[in-house]
C-alpha cells in the first residue's frame, strides 16, 4: 500500500499544551518547499519547554531573540547556537506565552539528494538525526524564523503518512537546567533518534 499524501496540519490539530505537543508531533512529517524541489522528513523525536522551565528560552521573559516563542501555536522559532548550528522549534501555547517543541530528528523521506547538498559524506539514516543536523537537511536558517507552519509557505508541519510506533519518553539532552524533567518523546526502534543508546531503548 503506497504511503498516505502529505496533507497540511491546521492549527485546530495541534494540542493547547506543550508537553502534550511534543507528544503529539512525534509521527508527523515536516516539509521543506525549496527553489530545488520538496525535502520532507517524519519527526521521530521532540524536546518541550515550558514558562517556567529553567532550560527554556523564555524563562526570562520576551526579548529580540525569543519572540517567536511567544507567538501563538505553530509558528517556527529559529535560533542559532555553539557558533555554527540552528535549531528548528515550533512554538506551543496561546499567544504572549513562551514555550516551543525543538525538533531533535527526522526520518528522511524524500528529497534525501537535497539533504546531502554539501554533506555527500553523511549517512542517510544521520542526516536529520539531531537538532543541528535536522536544520542543515532543511536549509532552516533565521530566515525562517517566526513562519507560520500551518499554512502554504517554505516551511510547514503535515499529517502523518504511517501509523507511529511505540513513543518513548525521557530526560531531556544537552541541558544544564531542570535536567530531571521527561519533556524528550521519541519513536521506540527509530535509528534516525539522536542521543545515547540508553535514551533510545
Amino acid at each position: 500500500m503506497p504511503p498516505a499524501p502529505v496533507k497540511y496540519l491546521p492549527r485546530r490539530a495541534l494540542p493547547y499544551k506543550t508537553v502534550e505537543l511534543a507528544h503529539y508531533l512525534i509521527g508527523k512529517t515536516l516539509v521543506r518547499e525549496t527553489s530545488r524541489g520538496r525535502i520532507i522528513g517524519r519527526i521521530v523525536e521532540t524536546e518541550a519547554y515550558l514558562p517556567y522551565d529553567a532550560a527554556c528560552h523564555a524563562f526570562n521573559g520576551p526579548t529580540p531573540r525569543n519572540h517567536s516563542l511567544f507567538l501563538e501555536r505553530g509558528h517556527a522559532y529559529v535560533y542559532f547556537i555553539y557558533g555554527n548550528h540552528f535549531m528548528l522549534n515550533v512554538s506551543s501555547e496561546k499567544q504572549g506565552t513562551g514555550a516551543g517543541v525543538l525538533l531533535r530528528a527526522l526520518e528522511p523521506l524524500e528529497g534525501m539528494q537535497l539533504m546531502k547538498r554539501g554533506r555527500s559524506h553523511v549517512p542517510q539514516k544521520d542526516l536529520a538525526r539531531g537538532p543541528g543536523r535536522l536544520a542543515a537537511a532543511l536549509r532552516v536558517d533565521m530566515k525562517l524564523d517566526g513562519f507560520n507552519l500551518c499554512a502554504e509557505g517554505p516551511l510547514w508541519l503535515g499529517t502523518a503518512i504511517r501509523p507511529v510506533g511505540r513513543i518513548g519518553r525521557s530526560v531531556r539532552i544537552g541541558i544544564r537546567q531542570d535536567v530531571h524533567r521527561r519533556w524528550r518523546f521519541y519513536e521506540r526502534g527509530s535509528p534516525f533518534v539522536s542521543g545515547p543508546k540508553y535514551l533510545r531503548g
